[in-house]
């Protein structure tokens, strides 16, 4: 099994390697691991007390940052190491102030790990939801490193509980500890004789609410806003934008509408534009004048979505008719009635919100114009769906205080 883990990961490598000629997030993947080694020694120069935080990408880092942050305020003498496997992740927090280095996870071959290993010596290592790399968990627990997993969810359809997951089962045996987000994790670990587990909840609580209290002040949007119902569809895809601009080309409703898509490169922005019949503005380009006789927002930047949920009165989040949906905390944590696409089956925070009345999906066009409908003429129902959202939030706060009060360092 550990043969064909090694060739997996050499042909995803080489399979990168090629997209880099035509695939700019490809290419970031490559050029970012360019020296990682070299620059790892030049950096940490035989630093003492390094706590190795991992993440895969952007959505699992900001999961974790609480976490980061935390442990940062309660430990202020340690050195936090922060790696990222994807670009969307790296490129995004490279220059985040709460880590003290922050690089690309070199790839996990066996030579790496030691490699890797050798220069960080890390104190601690903590992964992040859902990382399971074989070289680096055999490289720790060889060493006898403190290691963690958090927000973590297990489900019954994953190898680990698989009569053939018996190499993936050992990957978790390397952790000291996983602080899971439901019951069923546990009692799917303690199904295959692991005893070391916590039911902890999911640190996104944390950060939404953090986000929440901090949120900026965005007077174009303000302005956009100008005291309407608006409803913002945050971290679209094509399927969702599709949807979003039939609903309101056609509707007469008098919502006003932010589209913040989650690729924002200038033709997917211009594609969705294109098909706007409504009067639209792009978010860094408008005037104030503009702005204020806008029905429609288009977001052509990062950074902002968090804070727009504050102006909000219906939240749409993407991405249900592809991998799964995106972040529906950040709009929960504001009070906003949540909307979403079919795919959410494997978000516990999602199923919770639907079942306490705070969200609602759809599988069609039809279904998700009577819902926009209701929300726009029922005040009454989308304020009990936007307080139930908020109730919800802040009743699953507190995830990162416990994890940290099982650590010791």
């Amino acid at each position: 099994m550990v043969l064909f883990y090694n060739l997996s990961i050499r042909l995803y490598v080489l399979l990168i390697r090629i997209a880099a000629f035509f695939n700019p997030k490809a290419k970031q993947w490559v050029v970012g691991r360019k020296n990682v080694f070299a620059k790892l020694q030049e950096a940490i120069h035989g630093e003492e007390d390094i706590i190795w935080f991992h993440s895969a990408s952007l959505g699992e880092f900001e999961q974790g940052r609480p976490v980061i942050e935390s442990f940062k305020e309660k430990y202020p003498n340690s050195k936090i190491l922060l790696t990222f496997f994807s670009p969307s992740g790296y490129e995004v927090r490279k220059n985040y102030e709460g880590a003290d280095y922050i690089f690309y996870l070199p790839i996990d071959f066996a030579s790496n790990a030691k490699r890797f290993m050798y220069i960080v010596n890390p104190k601690m290592a903590f992964f992040i939801k859902y990382e399971f790399w074989h070289h680096y968990l055999k490289e720790l627990k060889r060493r006898n490193v403190p290691t963690y997993i958090f927000s973590t969810i297990f489900r019954p359809d994953q190898l680990f509980f698989k009569g053939y997951g018996g190499f993936h089962r050992r990957m978790l045996s390397a952790f000291t500890h996983l602080f899971v987000q439901n019951q069923e994790s546990v009692d799917l670990l303690n199904g295959i004789g692991l005893s070391n587990v916590t039911l902890t909840g999911d640190t996104r609580f944390d950060r939404v609410y953090t986000i929440a209290t901090r949120s900026k002040a965005l007077p174009k949007v303000e302005g956009f806003a100008q005291g309407k119902e608006v409803l913002i569809a945050g971290s679209t895809w094509p399927k969702d934008e599709e949807n979003i601009i039939k609903y309101l080309n056609e509707t007469k409703n008098s919502y006003k509408y932010i589209i913040a898509a989650h690729e924002v490169d200038e033709d997917h922005i211009n594609n969705i534009t294109s098909k706007i019949q409504k009067t639209w503005v792009r978010y860094t380009k408008a005037t104030k004048e503009e702005i204020d006789a806008a029905e429609v927002l288009v977001i052509d930047c990062i950074g902002v979505l968090s804070s727009l949920y504050r102006y909000g009165t219906v939240s749409y989040i993407g991405g249900g008719f592809g991998r799964g949906i995106h972040n529906t905390l950040e709009a929960a944590t504001f009070g906003l009635p949540v909307i979403f696409g079919p795919n959410y089956h494997k978000f516990q925070e999602a199923k919770d919100l639907i079942e306490i009345g705070a969200s609602k999906y759809y599988e069609n066009y039809s279904e998700l114009k009577n819902l926009l409908d209701i929300f726009y003429e029922n005040s009454e129902k989308r304020n009990y769906s936007g307080l139930q959202s908020k109730n919800y939030v802040d009743r699953m706060r507190g995830a990162s205080d416990k994890i940290l009060s099982e650590i010791q360092v």
